[in-house]
């Protein structure tokens, strides 16, 4: 099975990296040093969960390249989807499963945009990774998941063999009945990296400190009343569950979002706590902290637009 990786940051590269190590063919689309580096010493992954280095990894920066897929990963920033949608295009075959593993709610609807439904299934996962220096991919918290689902519900066959091969890699893979859901309950929760990022301060600051603490229960508890506005199933106990799960991460633990704000570059603020407003726009939801999040994030956003 010809596996495609597009972006091999901490989440395509951890997951592609294990993919490599398990022995399938897989190619991955990387530019810069951390290209250069992967071609001439491998993919070399740092992870709570076990070291590795995979070498002789096929890499480029032409999506084209790639050649036809049968599972193509999409591992980048959301706002970086929409413009590859063609080049994406060119590598899918009759058979092609296409797998987004971006934060937000809407990156299968853009993929379809271009692409034929059949093809696009809905993906999340969980993971606290990034890029250390070129070459290197660090795993620092979150016991890695990916889930994926057939965007009808449906427990395809397709989606089954796929979930054995990353299995049979060391991939923790789950097939979900209801992947809608699953990406509206990480949805709920990542958008605290806004709020983080505002704060300017980690998970473990953040949870320590009552009033902090409130805030990140607020944002979230807004979400889940838009989620249940837009008619998706999240148990109402949702909230609780991921304050629960954000105590588990490490005390200096922050997201790919809150780190892009800090550093001044462009973020995913528009695919998250953007989203959440202008889908409570549309449904008749108040949501002031989202709000908030959103409009002291955007002075940033337009200064990394127009360097």
């Amino acid at each position: 099975m010809k596996i495609v990786v597009i972006g091999t940051g901490g989440v395509g590269g951890y997951f592609g990296g294990l993919l490599c190590k398990g022995g399938n063919d897989v190619t991955f689309i990387g530019r810069g040093e951390h290209r250069m580096a992967i071609l001439e010493n491998g993919l070399t992954v740092k992870s709570i969960k076990g070291d590795f280095n995979v070498k002789d990894v096929q890499i480029t920066e032409n999506i084209r390249e790639a050649g036809p897929a049968d599972v193509i990963i999409i591992a980048l920033k959301a706002w970086q989807v929409r413009p590859l949608l063609d080049d994406i295009a060119s590598i899918v075959k009759d058979e092609t499963v296409i797998i987004p593993l971006e934060n937000g709610v809407s990156t299968p609807d853009e993929l379809i945009e271009k692409i034929p439904s059949r093809h696009v299934v809905g993906g999340m996962c969980r993971i606290i990774s990034m890029i250390e220096s070129p070459g290197v991919i660090t795993h620092t918290g979150v016991d890695p998941v990916m889930i994926f689902g057939e965007l009808d519900g449906a427990l395809s066959d397709r989606l089954i063999r796929i979930k054995e091969l990353f299995a049979a890699s060391g991939i923790d893979a789950r097939v979900s009945a209801d992947i809608k859901s699953e990406m509206w309950r990480k949805f709920i929760s990542i958008c605290v990296s806004g709020l983080l990022a505002v704060c300017r301060a980690t998970y473990g600051e953040m949870r320590e400190i009552p009033q902090t603490r409130q805030m990140m229960r607020d944002l979230m508890s807004e979400i889940y009343l838009l989620s249940k506005a837009a008619g998706v199933k999240v148990e109402p106990d949702y909230v609780d569950k991921a304050m629960a799960f954000i105590d588990t991460y490490s005390y200096d633990a922050t997201s790919s979002l809150t780190r892009d704000v800090w550093d001044g570059k462009f973020s995913e603020i528009e695919y998250q706590n953007g989203t959440v407003v202008r889908l409570a726009e549309r449904y008749g939801i108040d949501v002031p902290l989202n709000r908030f999040v959103y409009a002291s994030i955007l002075p940033v956003q337009r200064r990394a637009l127009n360097r």
